[in-house]
């Protein structure tokens, strides 16, 4: 019998970059890697899952952004929000998980997936890709206020990943900056001093978050 708080793997997912009928707006063909298929297993490197990839390099992939996660739980809400059944891995995450809500889930915990090892490294940050798959331009809105996002996380450890492998919390962040609380900062809160200083005090946090948030700190010291 499972544990309730188990870490459940639902939807393990990849691939690569194809043509995408756009389902919202003007009628054409996208380039874009946002609908996975689900895989039995994959071998997870730094750069990402082998047999998954990125059509806009500008914002997607790197060595922080190597595995996208995101909650199962929000699949419900979205599905009762947009009226409509939601497809698998519809985010384009490569793993759905089940109890690791951006609340639970804090930058730079460490995780032992199947037989790598990753580090959570920032919020994702969602594309208009989202939209233009699903065909809702509220989805997208929503993800943003709510901070549902999910995040993503880099390798420290390769290996190879199974649709039944075991998730476990191998070492929590002593600084305990959760996704949820970076995204309200990120998304909303844009002149809490404070709260920048608390997220860039932990030194793994992505590098392009950490641009961004050193920017504007800088603008809100200079200007006070």
């Amino acid at each position: 019998m499972k544990n309730k708080d188990e870490i459940e793997i639902k939807t393990f997912s990849v691939g690569l970059p194809q043509k995408v009928k756009v389902m919202y707006g003007q009628d054409y063909e996208m380039d874009s890697a946002i609908c996975k298929q689900a895989v039995d297993e994959a071998y997870l490197a730094t750069d990402g899952f082998r047999g998954d990839g990125v059509a806009d390099l500008r914002y997607h992939g790197g060595p922080d952004r190597a595995v996208c996660v995101y909650p199962y739980e929000h699949y419900a809400l979205w599905e009762k929000e947009i009226n409509q059944k939601l497809p698998s891995a519809a985010f384009g995450e490569n793993l759905t998980l089940t109890n690791m809500l951006e609340k639970n889930v804090c930058i730079g915990d460490i995780y032992k997936v199947g037989d790598a090892i990753v580090q959570i490294a920032q919020g994702r940050v969602p594309c208009s890709t989202i939209t233009k798959r699903l065909g809702n331009p509220i989805l997208l809105k929503k993800m943003v206020q709510t901070g549902f996002t999910g995040y993503l996380c880099r390798v420290l450890e390769e290996g190879t990943v199974r649709k039944d492998s075991r998730i476990e919390l191998i070492l929590p962040h002593p600084k305990k900056v959760s996704i949820h609380k970076a995204n309200e900062i990120y998304y909303h809160q844009h002149k809490d001093v404070d709260g920048i200083k608390e997220i860039l005090t932990v030194e793994e946090l992505a590098s392009e978050w950490r641009e961004e948030l050193s920017g504007r700190l800088k603008k809100l010291t200079t200007q006070s």
